[in-house]
């Protein structure tokens, strides 16, 4: 059977990680790029991963870029410290490790829970592309959102990645507001600027595709409460960018 390389994060992971790296304890090496973490991440982390690093955080692009570089498998599958391989995403990986596949890079459906619920609307599917063979895979330099570059034909599998992302509100607003910083810094370093109509009509475009068009509605108060935040994110992100601007002129 092929080698199986799983690729990992982390910055004060504490509440997630275990569940995280014991999902994926069955893969050939854990290798885990801490990004000076004060809670208790890094001894978490010493009881799953062959290997661990310490690093400056240079954003996620280039971070994870720096974990890959550091497997040793064939084949490399990058998680989130708030994602779980389910088992039938388990068993589907094992088969293709097993298998003479030509397929290069495979996406995973995330199957997200927002306050305490699974979501089957709004944000589903959400396919993201984390199995790969290293050697036809890179990481962009994005500071966040970061996107996995690949040289090679892709498939979809049907298992699941659980994504355990906004387990409370505190922890939603915490981490969308320093998404959203890092995302309008992208920005404005690609001479982005932050216009009327980016905070004015995109978080409204937002809010019509999750509730509407993708059936929010029918999550109940959980769908609203996804689709108004979401478009509260979008709106903080292109405030802070149109900030940025200002501030340099």
């Amino acid at each position: 059977m092929t080698k199986l390389s799983v690729v990992v994060i982390t910055l004060n992971e504490e509440t997630n990680l275990a569940r995280c790296l014991e999902s994926a304890s069955w893969a050939d090496e854990i290798i885990v790029v801490d990004t000076f973490s004060t809670d208790k991440t890094k001894e978490i982390a010493k009881r799953y991963a062959q290997k661990l690093y310490d690093l400056q955080w240079p954003g996620f692009g280039p971070a994870k870029q720096f974990a890959l570089e550091k497997a040793t498998c064939e084949w490399v599958l990058s998680l989130d410290a708030d994602e779980v391989v389910s088992e039938p995403l388990h068993r589907e990986i094992n088969q293709i490790l097993a298998s003479q596949t030509e397929i290069d890079g495979y996406y995973i459906c995330r199957h997200s829970n927002f306050l305490g619920k699974w979501i089957k609307y709004g944000w589903y599917p959400d396919y993201v592309l984390r199995l790969f063979r290293k050697d036809k895979g890179r990481f962009d330099n994005s500071l966040v959102h970061e996107e996995l570059i690949l040289k090679g034909t892709s498939a979809r599998l049907k298992g699941a990645l659980l994504h355990y992302t906004d387990p409370d509100l505190e922890r939603y607003l915490t981490k969308m507001n320093r998404y959203t910083s890092l995302s309008a810094q992208a920005l404005f370093q690609r001479g982005q600027r932050g216009r009327i109509s980016d905070i004015c009509l995109r978080p409204v475009a937002l809010f019509l595709k999750i509730y509407f068009l993708k059936l929010g509605f029918l999550e109940g108060v959980h769908g609203l409460l996804l689709a108004l935040f979401s478009s509260f994110h979008v709106l903080t992100k292109y405030a802070k960018l149109w900030h940025l601007n200002w501030q340099n002129k």
